[in-house]
């Protein structure tokens, strides 16, 4: 999962960055609204964490902006500003939670992590698919109950998937969403994820489907005691 954070402050930036990528996500950081909002019309992100106290537009316009410009990720307002008031105006422009500095990284990611599933009509905090069980609370993946030992991309990877079954899920769009601008990863490599996943997987009657010219989909084996009737 791919987010934005919008804050000016360099330390407080890294910081949020630090805790966030070491809880498996890909974080980009911008110092301010207009920044933000050129990002976005070009690239894609599930979440976008918004300081208010920024130069030039504040988090309160820009979040006005991005609901006015028809975008829809979830928009967490993490400021100083603990009136009653700020709280109110930031969640009537369009924001979906308001969070007060200083702050407990575990409280952040637990909201970003309802802001999510909520984004993606998940209503718990354990994705399935089949034998396939992800617990993004606890970081933790069972197949037919046995834990299943993940790289940090081949967790992300599974993530998208999960997200998405079932459906497919788009190439371009995983790449986007596990690709920050201070790394890249190309193509190739996230053909390199998916067949070790697939490994993983298919031993269980899970199966990890090329769509050519698409992406992927996660599938049950024709031979799987779960799969759907002919």
């Amino acid at each position: 999962m791919r987010l934005l954070v919008v804050e000016d402050d360099v330390m407080v930036a890294s910081g949020i960055k630090l805790g966030l990528v070491q809880a498996g996500y890909t974080v980009d950081c911008l110092p301010s609204a207009e920044q933000a909002e050129q990002a976005l019309r070009t690239e894609s992100f599930d979440a976008a964490i918004v300081d208010i106290g920024l130069p030039g537009a504040d988090g309160l316009e820009l979040t006005r902006r991005l609901r006015a410009d028809g975008q829809t990720m979830p928009v967490l307002i993490l400021t100083a500003r603990d009136a009653l008031r700020d709280r109110v105006q930031g969640l009537d422009l369009g924001a979906d939670d308001y969070m007060v500095k200083p702050f407990e990284l575990p409280e952040l990611l637990a909201r970003l992590r309802a802001l999510l599933r909520r984004s993606q009509a998940a209503t718990s905090a354990v994705l399935a698919f089949g034998p396939v069980a992800m617990d993004t609370a606890l970081r933790r993946v069972t197949l037919a109950g046995q834990p299943v030992d993940l790289g940090p991309r081949e967790w992300s990877v599974l993530e998208y998937l999960l997200l998405q079954a079932p459906k497919p899920a788009a190439k371009d769009r995983m790449l986007q969403a596990l690709t920050g601008w201070d790394k890249e990863m190309t193509p190739n490599a996230i053909e390199v994820y998916v067949s070790r996943l697939r490994s993983k997987l298919e031993p269980a009657g899970v199966a990890l489907r090329a769509i050519r010219g698409f992406g992927y989909r996660l599938e049950m084996s024709p031979d799987s005691d779960l799969a759907p009737p002919a």
